[in-house]
């Protein structure tokens, strides 16, 4: 049969308009393509004073696309939609033929996806991004179309750039969410490293210009908005948590018959999985402790020979990308969620394995100890400190079962405040301009 084509913002043919893709969300697996269909209607809110937004979110990653800031920004868009509000997203497509305007079943939820066309990133294992210089023309054609009530921009970079100019412009509210720390972007610049620092500095200052453009600015965390602050001249950062839907994951707070030690992310370089290997390399050989690896990068290549040249290549598992049932499987089998990483902004796989009833080892590093309390629902060590890390695995493996079932109950508690009826209430708040809840 035919395929009809519309005429996108910017002026580029795509599929028809009710063609919808369902993504995994944890790992931007796609999903057995559902029959076109139109877009559910909006529901209306229960009370007849509060209309629906229409709020256009702006994302320089977003499914199929594999991170922390997409994860958030998927959730955010499902659970505007559930709430009866119209949502659309800006966000790079998949690869540069496939463009266009479609309904895209996100979170089981029906979102109109504006995928502008997009360049693979070659230093990158799988960004795609808009020419920088395109992002505007875009954001006009998009802002004309879609005539928001509020604009949500996930990053200061490309899209989340040109559509704040191009929203400031016509006077429509914005509100910032900064996911990014420039540094971690320097592994995939190509730049030499005496002009890191330059771009550094270039960067955060790129981002005050368009921070100054906006309603609020908020970040996942306290911790991270004190960073943003300290790092650029931007005040009264807004810390709202990324949020989590806790009753997805089965916590098992029973004995479990083997060790089992898990990691979920990006395997990258700023993730310093290196050091949660030559951690479990220190291990007791007693403990038979097994690691899980559950994500893909471009680091996975050096990580499986570091794996090889420490002896325990054949109690490393990675599994690249999962589906969700496996994801919440192995989240529920594991008996502990480590992470090194020194480069968090909030970290939601961390609150998945809150939420599954897991006692974590972090590093104490940027917003880790927000979520992880030392001595509570697990420890942190110092950042790159790989004794610290295999003395403090070996303290949560070897656990009396009540001190386990103390730290597992304790980060259940934890998670509560992370629920994601929390955040979208704020974030209501934030885009109507009113007060935020308590």
């Amino acid at each position: 049969m035919r395929r009809a084509e519309v005429l996108l913002p910017g002026g580029f043919p795509g599929r028809r308009a009710g063609a919808r893709v369902e993504w995994h969300a944890a790992f931007g697996r796609p999903r057995t393509p559902h029959r076109e269909a139109p877009p559910t209607p909006v529901t209306p809110p229960a009370s007849p004073d509060r209309k629906p937004l229409t709020v256009l979110i702006g994302a320089d990653t977003f499914a199929p696309h594999v991170n922390g800031a997409a994860r958030f920004a998927e959730r955010l868009a499902a659970g505007l939609v559930q709430r009866g509000h119209e949502v659309h997203v800006m966000a790079p497509s998949d690869g540069h033929r496939n463009h266009g305007t479609f309904v895209e079943e996100i979170e089981g939820e029906p979102v109109t996806m504006h995928r502008l066309p997009s360049w693979r990133w070659a230093p990158h294992d799988w960004l795609t991004f808009v020419l920088p210089w395109m992002a505007k023309h875009y954001a006009r054609r998009t802002l004309d179309e879609v005539k928001p009530d509020v604009v949500h921009i996930q990053s200061h970079i490309v899209i989340g750039r040109g559509l704040a100019r191009e929203a400031h412009k016509r006077g429509i509210p914005i509100i910032a969410t900064n996911h990014v720390m420039a540094e971690n972007i320097l592994d995939f610049t190509t730049l030499p490293p005496v002009l890191d620092k330059i771009f550094v500095r270039l960067a955060w200052d790129d981002a005050k210009r368009t921070f100054d453009l906006t309603r609020a600015v908020t970040t996942p965390t306290r911790k991270a908005a004190d960073f943003l602050e300290a790092t650029i001249d931007v005040h009264d950062v807004i810390p709202i948590s990324c949020g989590i839907d806790k009753t997805k994951y089965t916590p098992d707070l029973t004995p479990r018959d083997a060790n089992r030690i898990l990691f979920v992310g990006r395997l990258t370089t700023e993730k310093h999985i290196d050091v949660l290997l030559r951690a479990t390399a220190k291990l007791d050989p007693a403990l038979a402790a097994t690691v899980d690896i559950v994500g893909s990068g471009d680091q996975r290549r050096s990580l499986e020979s570091l794996a090889g040249q420490l002896g325990i290549a054949d109690r490393v598992r990675f599994h690249g990308h999962t589906s969700d049932a496996e994801l919440r499987s192995l989240y529920s089998r594991a008996s502990v969620f480590a992470i090194a990483s020194i480069a968090e902004l909030q970290s939601i796989a961390t609150m998945e394995a809150m939420a599954s009833g897991l006692p974590i080892v972090a590093a104490d590093a940027v917003a880790l100890p927000h979520l992880v309390h030392d001595g509570e629902n697990g420890y942190l060590f110092p950042p790159g400190d790989v004794d610290a890390m295999a003395a403090r695995l070996t303290d949560v493996l070897t656990a009396s079962p009540d001190e386990r079932r103390r730290m597992q109950q304790a980060s259940l508690d934890g998670v509560i405040v992370h629920d994601i009826n929390r955040t979208l209430d704020t974030f209501e708040a934030l885009y109507r301009g009113e007060p935020l809840p308590q």
